[in-house]
This record gives structure tokens, sequence and C-alpha cells, in this order.
């Protein structure tokens, strides 16, 4: 897999190997603020564990990509309930860990490359059982809040506290990209997400009620799914009392 870097040579995307292990370390100590253990290196440099990819540019590494997947049931607590409780705890989903790419090497798509193969590997036919793409971000970090929204995740919970750097806790959010048919969990507040409601509330009240119609068959599946025919019956009622 190949991209163009204006003028430069071609960039090569493939697995980390043992080999990789002492100018990953560089790089992530580099990058990152969070200092991890010697033995997380050796284990997403050798480990199947992980799906950990290279981008090279003359054989040197240029950008990082470290992903775990694991079954629903192995998720943190603070990630437990990414996906909807449909989903039985065997569902998989996909943990990014890092990812990263040399500054001077930036806004070339190279981090948009490596996120990229990690989604097209995790949609194939034999992986349709992986649900969900989720990671963590400093909210402090606008560059990575923004190559994520604009790589259609979306934020799922705010984690005050959640890092600690160099002696001092910062807050973190949670963000998730739905796949392969995976859905996030109902709440009340779900379907009022969408934008025929951001509409609704812009427009008269007859076309607000048609806006509103739309958006009530569009969330049919999901109310009959985690709510009685009686609710679902109440909020049809709501829609014509709009008039």
């Amino acid at each position: 897999m190949t991209i163009k870097l204006g003028l430069i040579n071609d960039v090569q995307v493939r697995f980390l190997c043992p080999t990789d292990l002492d100018e990953v370390k560089r790089l992530c100590r580099e990058w990152f603020p969070i200092e991890y253990p010697d033995v997380w290196y050796d284990e997403i440099t050798s480990s199947s564990r992980f799906f950990s990819l290279a981008a090279t540019l003359n054989k040197s590494i240029i950008g990082l990509l470290v992903a775990e997947v694991k079954t629903k049931s192995l998720c943190n607590k603070e990630d437990s309930g990414i996906l909807s409780f449909t989903f039985n705890d065997d569902t998989l989903v996909a943990y990014i860990l890092s990812i990263g790419v040399v500054k001077v090497y930036r806004r070339h798509g190279i981090g948009s490359l490596l996120l990229d193969s990690l989604l097209s590997y995790l949609t194939t036919p034999e992986r349709q059982n992986c649900k969900a793409v989720y990671l963590h971000v400093l909210t402090t970090n606008s560059a990575a809040v923004q190559f994520y929204e604009r790589k259609h995740f979306s934020q799922f919970r705010y984690l005050p506290l959640y890092y600690a750097i160099n002696g001092t806790h910062k807050d973190g959010f949670s963000y998730v990209l739905y796949i392969n048919g995976g859905e996030p969990p109902w709440t009340l507040a779900y379907p009022f997400k969408t934008p025929a409601v951001h509409v609704l509330f812009g427009l008269g009240s007859r076309k607000g009620g048609r806006i509103f119609l739309v958006l009530l068959e569009n969330g049919r599946k999901a109310l009959a799914r985690h709510f009685s025919s009686n609710l679902y019956l109440f909020l049809v009622y709501c829609r014509y009392s709009l008039g």
C-alpha cells in the first residue's frame, strides 16, 4: 500500500516486528506524554495480540498505529458501555492504543493511511463480528479530536482526570466509530442527536411534524428493540399532537 508525498518517495505500510523495538520506543517517547513500560514495547512489536502498523519512508518509520481487537467483556469499566446491550459479551471491539506521525510528515495523510488500513482489516467478511473501534484522547489535543471527528468517530464519554501526566491529572474523551452494523447503547437522548431533530426545532409546526415522523420511522427498530410498544405509540401520539 503506497501514497505519494509530493516529490518524495512512496510510503509503505507494514506490520511492526521485533527489530523495530528501539525505533518505536524512541518515537513514542517523542510523541506521547505517557511513559509506557518496556514490556509494552516488547508486546506491540512481537505479539499477535496487537495489530501494530508502521508507515515507512526509505525504510525509516514515520508513523505508527497500535490497536488491540478483543471481546466486549474485556473492555475496561469506563468503556464497557460502548455497545448496545443487544450485542453479547463475545462481540469484538477494536481499541486504538496509539497512533502517531513524525512531525515533519504530519498533514500528509499518514495518519489517515494507517487508520484506513486498520478499518479495512476490520471490515472484511471474516471480521464482521467486530462492531466498534474506540480510543481515548486528551481533551486538550484539539488536532487529534478534529482528526477523529473527520474520520466519523463520535465522542462517547467525558473522562475527568483520566490521564496522569508528569504527576498531573488530565481530562480525556473516549471516541467511538461503529462498524459492521454496530450500534451505541440506546438512551432517551440518542434519537434526538440526529440531524433531523436539529432541523425540527428550526421549522414551523407542520413541517416540524413531518420531520418528526421521519425521525420516528428511522428510530422505529431501536425503539421496538429497547422499549415497549406503548412508549412507541406514545411518541407517535406526540407527533400528531404537534399539529
